[in-house]
């Protein structure tokens, strides 16, 4: 039903076997599905609930999945925000109400059933947070311990309190993300490990059900998919299942693939603006939104052609646009997301006022983690609480 073929060179490989990288050429692989053999329908689909296995022909897995009910997540119409900005039809899709509180579910759920799939005992990751809590989550929803390498100092709190909670064994490196992964590869391969970071096609075949269930939600295709970007597996999965829409000629077009990235981290946003074939590695990347502190994304090659190929773009942010519309998306639309998230609605505020977006566009922005994912810079932010005698005056004195 489905192979693992290398982007670059075309190199086929069995469905069992375990590989992350072309023999060849040492490229990515992506999984390719034989679509005119699979039995599907849009309403059969539209028969079933709004989740993620939902869709589960056009996902590798055989058997019956980990799944904590992930996916179906809000798609919330930005009416003030979208009114200030002249953009009658701006969206959030917020993956933050996934089970661990971020898009990672969805990458998941299918990674650690493949896991079980191929026989592993052990998964593994590098993580600037998010990853390391969704891979913890379902490792123990599978009864299989997980391992995972946080970049010391540099993860938020509430990421890594997921992650022990959980009980996945934690460690944390003298170093950055970038450096994380590479030990963490070296790991899975001289002890026969199951990497699951997104170098591994099959996290992102979960990850691509994104774009499906924000077609089916918007009853069309959005004009523009902006996401936030890190790794940079997002943008690449939610291209990639999008063409398997088309393919399968359930969708007649594909959106703009829009990658915002931080200003202090965004090699992507560089290879795009100077047309590079190679994206250089930012050696030192640095921002307050910690899930895309990421100098060396691993899905580069893949984003790039999902932005070229739709005629889109990527931008940078500055950290304090990003925190402002953090506090815009909780004060005006009651949506809490952190840091990273807001960047993708940043990016469009930042377009519209530049005078580079079509008033009547349908705008999909993924918002990827919640509010809780990072409260430590959430309270930076804000004003303490007001600290008052307990009486009926004093009260009374703080409110008028």
């Amino acid at each position: 039903m489905f192979r693992l073929v290398c982007v670059n060179c075309g190199a086929e490989y069995d469905q069992n076997e375990i590989i992350y990288r072309c023999k060849h050429c040492n490229h990515l692989l992506k999984v390719e599905y034989d679509l005119d053999t699979l039995n599907i329908s849009r309403e059969e689909w539209n028969k079933r609930p709004l989740r993620l296995w939902r869709y589960k022909e056009l996902l590798p897995v055989k058997g019956e999945p980990v799944t904590l009910q992930e996916g179906g997540t809000q798609m919330y119409h930005l009416k003030k925000i979208g009114e200030e900005l002249g953009l009658k039809n701006l969206y959030a899709k917020h993956e933050g109400m996934n089970p661990s509180g971020s898009f990672k579910d969805r990458g998941m759920t299918v990674g650690v059933s493949m896991a079980l799939q191929l026989g592993m005992k052990t998964v593994a990751c590098a993580s600037t947070g998010n990853t390391s809590a969704s891979l913890a989550v379902y490792a123990a929803k599978a009864g299989i311990p997980a391992v995972v390498l946080l970049p010391a100092g540099k993860v938020a709190l509430g990421k890594i309190a997921q992650a022990l909670m959980h009980g996945a064994r934690v460690i944390a490196i003298r170093g950055n993300f970038d450096r994380a992964l590479e030990m963490v590869n070296d790991l899975c391969i001289k002890e026969g490990l199951y990497l699951l970071n997104s170098v591994n096609p099959y996290r992102l075949e979960g990850q691509k059900t994104i774009g499906f269930e924000a077609v089916d939600q918007l009853g069309c295709v959005p004009d523009r998919f902006v996401l936030p970007v890190g790794n940079a597996g997002n943008i690449s999965a939610v291209y990639k299942g999008l063409l398997e829409y088309q393919d399968l000629g359930f969708i007649d077009s594909l959106p703009k693939m829009t990658g915002v990235q931080a200003e202090g981290a965004s090699p992507v946003v560089n290879a795009i603006e100077k047309n590079l074939d190679v994206l250089v590695p930012e050696k030192n990347p640095e921002t307050v939104a910690t899930a895309i502190r990421i100098g060396a994304p691993v899905n580069a090659e893949k984003a790039l052609a999902a932005i070229r190929n739709t005629g889109g773009c990527a931008l940078s942010v500055t950290d304090d646009e990003i925190l402002s519309m953090q506090k815009d998306l909780a004060r005006k639309e009651g949506i809490g997301v952190e840091p990273a998230s807001a960047a993708s609605v940043a990016g469009i505020k930042k377009m519209a006022e530049e005078g580079l977006l079509d008033s009547d566009e349908k705008i999909v922005c993924v918002v990827t983690g919640h509010l809780l994912k990072d409260p430590e810079t959430v309270i930076k932010q804000c004003d303490p609480p007001t600290e008052i005698d307990a009486d009926l005056e004093s009260l009374l004195s703080v409110l008028h």
